[in-house]
């Protein structure tokens, strides 16, 4: 089999439309959606932001005057009550994975589709909540796991679905970097309540969906442990390390930290060749894949991408066509379940099953 490595940049998922841009709601004005989200959708192809949602109006008209097209600010509360409904199509959550529930209930109920950043939730029990709110309004859930808009990331899975490097066999993946010198202590994501966890929930969901999404596959039990020992993780974690095993015996090792240098990496061995990607959890940084097995040997450094650009663009390019995009509200329990078993193990220093 003849592999296509020049290809790899492409948008796979792409189908061209007519149709007026989808009209997006940030609802949370953090630094992620003011760096990030925002920027993403000003050079977006298929949507636009119309409507700034915060805990203020000042805050948000404060963002909206560096903005063009912004027709409404509204603060949580008016949000919630249904204000300016006219002015958006689709809402984008970016606040405390907390209070993430609130703000997904209220946009079932006003009928708009869902754009929620990862994790669905601080807690199982309300990430269930948010999900059956949109099934019982009828209105599409997407979670926001950029990597899985990355063409790095989807030719990988590709060239392992074709057996490039024969069967997956294990799996190493890291993500770290230093939240605590870029948020300050103070953050929202020190406080249990608001996070759900610091680390292995914050970082530690890079690499196990993006496992998950490589593989199509789903844990089926995992062992964890964390530590911590800077003043600010007192009562969350720090650092981690996780094991996932997943059918056929395959095992994925992981660790994790907010408190190393910024790096990614993801590693693929199979019973013929082994795929590795470098930088692939970060939004802007190049990514490096390197792939060797009985039909391919190479690298490629394709320029990189904007992640959100890619997620929000898909997200709207599927609204577009009547087709819900993916992944959906279902496909973010599974990790929902997993981050508790990861922190139950880490608790109880044991193995833990997953329910299947």
């Amino acid at each position: 089999m003849e592999y296509d490595l020049d290809s790899f940049s492409a948008r796979d998922w792409e189908r061209p439309t007519d149709a007026d841009p989808i009209r997006f709601a940030m609802v949370g004005l953090g630094w992620w959606t003011r760096e990030q989200a925002i920027p993403a959708v000003e050079d977006a192809d298929y949507c636009t932001t119309t409507v700034l949602v915060s805990s203020s109006t000042e805050k948000a008209d404060e963002v909206a005057a560096d903005l063009d097209g912004i027709e409404a600010t509204l603060t949580y509360d008016e949000y919630a009550d249904g204000a300016a409904t006219d002015a958006y199509d689709a809402a984008y959550v970016g606040t405390p994975n907390g209070l993430h529930r609130g703000h997904v209930e209220a946009a079932a109920e006003h009928d708009k589709a869902v754009l929620c950043e990862k994790p669905l939730e601080a807690t199982v029990e309300d990430a269930r909540a948010c999900v059956d709110a949109c099934r019982q309004a009828d209105v599409p859930l997407m979670v926001a796991y950029r990597v899985q808009t990355e063409p790095v990331a989807r030719r990988a899975r590709e060239l392992i679905d074709d057996g490039a490097i024969g069967d997956v066999v294990s799996v190493l993946g890291h993500m770290s970097d230093r939240i605590l010198d870029a948020v300050g202590e103070d953050s929202w994501r020190f406080d249990p309540e608001l996070s759900g966890g610091t680390t292995l929930n914050d970082i530690g969901i890079y690499p196990l969906n993006t496992i998950r999404f490589i593989l199509e596959e789903n844990p089926e039990a995992v062992y964890a442990r964390t530590e911590s020992e800077q003043p600010a993780y007192d009562g969350t974690d720090e650092h981690g390390a996780f094991q996932l095993e997943f059918p056929d015996g395959k095992l994925a090792s992981c660790t994790v930290t907010h408190s190393a240098t910024l790096a990614s990496s993801l590693r693929f061995v199979g019973t013929e060749g082994e795929l590795s990607i470098e930088g692939l959890f970060f939004p802007n940084t190049r990514k490096v894949l390197r792939v060797s097995g009985p039909d391919i040997e190479g690298e490629y450094r394709p320029e990189p991408v904007d992640q959100m650009r890619e997620e929000f663009d898909y997200f709207a390019n599927r609204l577009q066509h009547g087709e819900d995009p993916e992944p959906d509200g279902e496909h973010g329990m599974v990790d929902m379940r997993t981050i508790r078993a990861l922190y139950e193990s880490a608790e109880q220093g044991r193995r833990v099953e997953l329910d299947r």
